[in-house]
């Protein structure tokens, strides 16, 4: 008896857990939309793959930025960084061809995230400042070296990888989405990597007592959220047919919603990879489903706030609780 009774418990528990959030609003909003936009596409598997389409950088920079969360960093330099690598890439697609186009932008990220990295960890100065700072001084670079002109990708090869392509009828996009969130999701859950993340997050000082290198630690943490933004912006343009210093900048407020409400704690210990996806698709949801509705792109901004907002609370709350 005690023992059936301790499992209802358990599964009471677990189904409050904050994890859970993330599939409780989920299915809420999109029974919602459902049911408010019947008469309209809104359920069609077109109308989800166009989601998923267009959320697919978004769910990229979401999965890299819950490394940055997971050792306590936050990384406002990622909407920068996905104009800078998708126009660095632009432009040597030009003269060099497909690998070095994305070695190139794949660096940017490299060396952003190790710039992040070390100026905070030598400086012990807040991530929030120091990645601020380096978000103005690359916007400043993307503006200067594109001219504020957009760089056109003419490259069919380029496009279908990295944007338009389609595999079995599966757009190249979510196969992108899918290979990305299964690698982090393994580095994460799985690796010894993804432990040391968690417990660099949760209490440095004893990790640093366990013998893990925490500064290591956070410079690949740091280090693997620009190169995912990078990654984006590669997405971006292949998507677009082309790139231009204005992308990414509209994305950071719905990145950090989208990790958020997934279940990523904002101060760092707690981490989950399925929930930043989750959290991507229900930011893409809800924007489709406002337009559909007719809403306009300044109430579509305001969704995204208010979710932040009740995200940011529970976890708060949670934190407090804790």
């Amino acid at each position: 008896m005690l023992t059936a009774h301790s499992e209802r418990f358990n599964f009471k528990r677990l189904a409050l857990k904050r994890e859970a959030f993330i599939y409780y609003i989920f299915f809420v909003v999109l029974a919602l939309f459902a049911i408010v936009l019947h008469d309209t596409a809104f359920l069609s598997v077109n109308n989800f793959m166009n989601i998923i389409r267009q959320t697919a950088p978004i769910t990229i920079m979401a999965v890299g930025l819950t490394f940055a969360l997971a050792v306590g960093h936050i990384d406002l330099s990622i909407g920068a960084v996905v104009a800078l690598s998708a126009l660095v890439g632009a432009l040597l697609l030009e003269q060099f061809g497909i690998p070095v186009a994305v070695a190139g932008a794949l660096l940017v990220g490299v060396c952003v995230g190790l710039i992040n990295g070390l100026l905070i960890e030598r400086l012990q100065v807040s991530s929030l400042l120091i990645t601020l700072g380096t978000m103005g001084v690359i916007t400043g670079v993307a503006r200067q070296i594109s001219n504020l002109e957009s760089v056109p990708i003419i490259n069919p090869d380029f496009t279908f990888y990295f944007g338009a392509g389609e595999v079995f009828g599966i757009p190249v996009l979510f196969l992108w989405t899918i290979v990305i969130a299964g690698i982090a999701y393994l580095a994460l859950n799985k690796l010894v990597f993804g432990r040391h993340l968690l417990a660099v997050g949760g209490s440095p000082k004893a990790a640093l007592a366990m013998g893990i290198n925490v500064v290591r630690v956070r410079l690949n943490a740091l280090v693997i959220s620009s190169v995912a933004a990078a990654l984006a912006g590669l997405l971006y343009a292949g998507r677009l047919h082309g790139a231009r210093y204005t992308l990414g900048e509209a994305d950071l407020l719905t990145v950090i919603a989208a990790v958020a409400i997934g279940g990523t704690s904002l101060f760092g210990g707690r981490a989950s990879i399925v929930g930043a996806i989750l959290g991507s698709w229900l930011m893409g949801m809800i924007n489709n489903g406002l337009i559909l509705s007719g809403f306009s792109t300044n109430e579509q901004m305001i969704a995204r706030g208010v979710i932040l907002i009740i995200a940011v609370t529970i976890g708060v709350k949670e934190l407090k609780n804790g």
